[in-house]
């Protein structure tokens, strides 16, 4: 980050404000984890600070500290917009283009005050007063950890903080495992550690408080998938009636698509989620080595994000959205 935005940022905090910090829709662990961070780290600060998420968040990330504070932009539209007009700073974290807060982008589109972006993926809009971008880092947890340090305020770190980010970077680095895991995101975690994270328990909140019927959703995921070893390529589906089935609640297919990608041979996965209230298929694209699913995602199907984990969305009927994509995948280089 430039310094001439470090210091316009210093003297921006420098007195208490009225501070609202919003994530993208259907926020993930990166999301929820660096607004919460930001909350807390704020809140030290004497601003006054709140977390204004465009839908729900799921519910494995309900123990966050401070999610409880969280205010839901779908649930209470009038307060929340009311909150956005009033705020003297604007933060937007984990995404890069205000449409992907939903309809809270009408709002936003109409304030004036400052608005400062931490993000990490790939080719970000111009709205924001002050730009932190880094796409060579892993999560913007990990750039809310650096964040704090440009400020000189590193100190102000404490346990609570220290979970909100390591959550994140955890969720947003696949356990550590994505290329995007350098030296560097692991000496930070382990001044979290120091800080007194248990990393352990956060990791079973994440990834081992399973309900039967996410595990039952799960194994119909399975069941669905598709593998086409001439093309690296595989996918899974679910349609409307097999959430309705299994009672799917927000965050139950998180990392599905990653099961196709651990298949021998396979760099190259997907997952078509249907939601028949938004009239919309649902995607998530997930690669390893050189193939850039932020492109692919990008070309053909209204999304983006990272070379080797984007998302997507597609207007067509499930059939027609699967057959359009295995028409792709036969015509293109993995």
């Amino acid at each position: 980050m430039k310094k001439e935005a470090i210091i316009a940022i210093q003297n921006l905090l420098a007195t208490p404000k009225k501070i609202a910090i919003i994530p993208h829709r259907s926020p993930d662990g990166d999301a929820m984890g660096s607004t919460l961070a930001l909350y807390h780290f704020l809140l030290k600060l004497n601003h006054k600070a709140v977390v204004i998420s465009p839908n729900e968040f799921p519910g494995f990330l309900a123990w966050l500290p401070g999610s409880e504070s969280v205010l839901i932009y779908e649930n209470d539209r009038e307060n929340c917009t009311k909150i956005l007009n009033e705020a003297e700073l604007i933060f937007t974290l984990d995404f890069n283009a205000l449409h992907r807060t939903g309809e809270m982008e009408q709002v936003l589109n109409k304030l004036s005050v400052p608005m400062i972006m931490i993000d990490h993926h790939q080719k970000p809009d111009t709205y924001a007063t002050y730009t932190y971008s880094d796409t060579a880092i892993g999560s913007t947890c990990e750039m809310i950890y650096n964040f704090i340090s440009f400020l000189d305020k590193k100190q102000l770190i404490d346990k609570t903080i220290a979970t909100c980010i390591y959550t994140g970077i955890t969720t947003d680095s696949g356990s550590f495992r994505f290329p995007s895991t350098t030296s560097t995101t692991h000496r930070i975690v382990a001044e979290l550690i120091d800080l007194g994270i248990d990393n352990s328990e956060i990791h079973n909140l994440l990834f081992d408080d399973n309900s039967y019927n996410r595990l039952q959703l799960l194994g119909r995921a399975l069941q669905n998938m598709k593998v086409f070893p001439e093309y690296k390529t595989s996918y899974t589906s679910l349609t409307q009636k097999e959430l309705d089935e299994f009672h799917y609640e927000k965050g139950d297919t998180e990392g599905v698509v990653n099961y196709g990608l651990s298949i021998k041979g396979i760099h190259f996965a997907a997952i078509f989620i249907e939601h028949k209230d938004e009239n919309i298929i649902k995607i998530s694209f997930r690669s390893q080595g050189n193939f850039d699913v932020n492109q692919f995602a990008r070309d053909y199907f209204n999304g983006g994000g990272h070379i080797n984990a984007a998302g997507g969305k597609s207007y067509d009927s499930m059939k027609a959205t699967l057959t359009k994509f295995e028409d792709l995948i036969s015509k293109i280089t993995i």
